[in-house]
């Protein structure tokens, strides 16, 4: 795709994910839009994944670390045909697959189960180690939140991954700077992201995570990088493309009402329209 059609993906995958939510009632809106150009880019531009072989065995792997932004992984595997578009109407219903994180004995595409901070980067981690033990072509992205960072789980596996030279992991940090309880220098600081990572034996980029053109640069300048995995630490908006969700700690975790929905529906088909 070129880089008006991902953003147009993109807002595809925005518009489902305020849907979702809405009909469910629950979730959590902001950490999921706020990485939609990152799941865009990746599931429809950089990994080679198959819908209609989903355990083929040199596919690339992709494990959502922070597990609550199940909307933005359920939106981006629908696009693709993983299953019917309308099973999103499902998300956490009673007997759906959809549920509020991603069950991978469930759902077609989800490669891990995730949920608990810190432990989908440990498996991205060892999948990325089996990859190599087998001579896999495929690589591992990871994605993970930048409140997640507080979490000591993440520095093993950092430490670990460069230990035994990951070049075939690729990680992705949603850096919006905010999480549930607040910012995340009210929380635990996590900065500098950049520094520490880079202290930790991994080759390092730091990018606005909402440009199409630069998270496909940092992606094909990572695949060049022997011996060290990477990490793109992408600078981001909380609730991007919802105006009254930009930038509100409020809307971590809290589905938009019938109102609010209409309008950020109609904001995201206004920005739909100026890419034309």
């Amino acid at each position: 795709m070129n880089t008006k059609a991902l953003q147009r993906k993109a807002l595809d995958v925005r518009e489902d994910i305020v849907r979702m939510l809405s009909l469910a009632g629950s979730g959590h809106p902001g950490g999921s839009l706020s990485a939609a150009d990152i799941g865009t880019a990746l599931f429809f531009e950089v990994m080679d994944v198959d819908p209609n072989d989903p355990k083929k065995p040199d596919r690339d792997k992709f494990v959502l670390s922070k597990g609550h932004a199940a909307p933005l992984l359920y939106a981006c595997l629908a696009e693709k045909g993983f299953f019917p578009k309308e099973t999103l109407w499902t998300l956490r219903k009673m007997g759906s697959i959809l549920q509020g994180h991603p069950n991978m004995n469930e759902v077609p595409g989800v490669e891990m189960s995730t949920g608990s901070l810190g432990q989908g980067f440990g498996t991205a981690v060892g999948m990325a180690i089996a990859g190599k033990l087998d001579k896999s072509k495929g690589r591992v992205y990871a994605l993970l939140g930048d409140g997640e960072l507080q979490e000591g789980i993440v520095w093993e596996a950092a430490m670990a991954a460069a230990h035994h030279k990951l070049d075939n992991l690729t990680i992705f940090i949603d850096h919006n700077g905010l999480q549930i309880d607040g910012t995340n220098d009210e929380v635990m600081r996590v900065m500098p992201i950049d520094e520490k990572f880079r202290a930790f034996g991994w080759d390092v980029r730091v990018i606005d995570g909402h440009d199409m053109d630069a998270i496909l640069g940092a992606v094909k300048a990572a695949k060049k990088v022997k011996g060290r995995p990477q990490a793109i630490i992408a600078e981001t908006v909380k609730g991007k493309g919802v105006s009254y969700m930009e930038n509100a700690v409020g809307w971590h975790g809290k589905a938009p009402n019938a109102e609010q929905t209409k309008q950020a529906l109609e904001e995201l088909a206004a920005a739909r329209a100026a890419l034309k």
